[in-house]
């Protein structure tokens, strides 16, 4: 199997997960609060990333690589913004549809070609170019609603806001992992992936449980109290986390996260499912747009 299909393939099955994973959460918000389900996905994620360092160990007999130069600064960048973004998500979904948000957030794409470009030197052939500003269009489409009079708006700014913000952290999120990824060392794109993920989740877990233990200890609580769903929600968000961290350690994170737009269209049907939510004209052609967007990438891409 050639390392593109294995990005590819990785790329989506995070995409599942995430979706799955979001979903969770977002169940969970109503539960525990934001801060208590943001923690969900680092707490309860972490022992299943070291259970699947062991694991790689194990099947390649690889050393775990030593930290190179800047690891620690990415680690950190990709670790704080995850975090933040994620509570800002959580947040905006308490105020818009599960797809919506989805939508907004993967605005996030157009972000990650800048940054890559200015922070890692990652470059986009122009029909890369393309397919980010055409797939990224299809997702502000999908995320206007009408007027009664006809005309277009955003419905609810705040939520716009958030989705909007919380995009632009998760760009500096991929773009602070891939960096991770490519500093360390020494391995395969396998053991790296998987060591940079461990750190990345220790460090999340110890920033989230000493500010929840300050500060917020009635969500700590409350994820301890609903322990189960948490720790399913846990293992589906390191599971997904693993196939992210595989594709960064393969590719240009802009290409990862502008294939990672079809999560609008599993949103989408998430949304249908669950929640009953109709799907507009609007909607479709928006869709339809992030669709041949991705199309062009993986084009561009071989």
């Amino acid at each position: 199997m050639d390392m593109g299909s294995i990005w590819v393939g990785a790329t989506l099955l995070g995409a599942a997960g995430q979706v799955a994973r979001n979903a969770m959460q977002r169940q969970l918000t109503a539960k525990i609060g934001t801060a208590g389900a943001t923690q969900v996905r680092f707490l309860y994620g972490f022992p299943f990333a070291v259970l699947f360092l062991l694991l790689v160990r194990l099947a390649t007999g690889e050393p775990v690589p030593a930290p190179g130069a800047g690891f620690a600064g990415f680690l950190g960048l990709g670790a704080i913004t995850q975090i933040l973004a994620t509570a800002l998500m959580l947040a905006a979904m308490q105020a818009r549809s599960f797809s919506v948000v989805t939508a907004l957030i993967k605005t996030e794409a157009i972000q990650i070609a800048v940054f890559g470009f200015l922070f890692l030197g990652d470059r986009l052939t122009a029909l890369g170019v393309g397919a980010v500003l055409l797939a990224t269009a299809g997702v502000v489409l999908v995320s206007w609603t009408p007027k009664a009079s006809g005309e277009t708006r955003v419905v609810g700014m705040r939520p716009i806001v958030l989705g909007l913000s919380a995009g632009a952290l998760f760009a500096f999120s991929a773009v602070g992992y891939r960096g991770a990824i490519l500093s360390l060392a020494s391995g395969s794109f396998l053991i790296r992936a998987t060591t940079a993920l461990v750190c990345g989740l220790a460090l999340q877990t110890v920033m989230l449980l000493a500010w929840m233990a300050v500060f917020d200890r009635a969500a700590l609580m409350g994820s301890l109290r609903h322990w189960r769903s948490s720790l399913a929600a846990g293992f589906v968000g390191a599971t997904a986390s693993q196939f992210w961290f595989i594709a960064f350690a393969l590719t240009a994170a802009v290409n990862v996260r502008t294939l990672a737009l079809v999560e609008v269209l599993m949103a989408q049907a998430v949304s249908r499912r669950l929640l009953k939510q109709s799907t507009s004209s609007r909607e479709i052609v928006g869709m339809a747009m992030i669709v041949v967007g991705v199309l062009f990438l993986l084009a561009s891409a071989r």
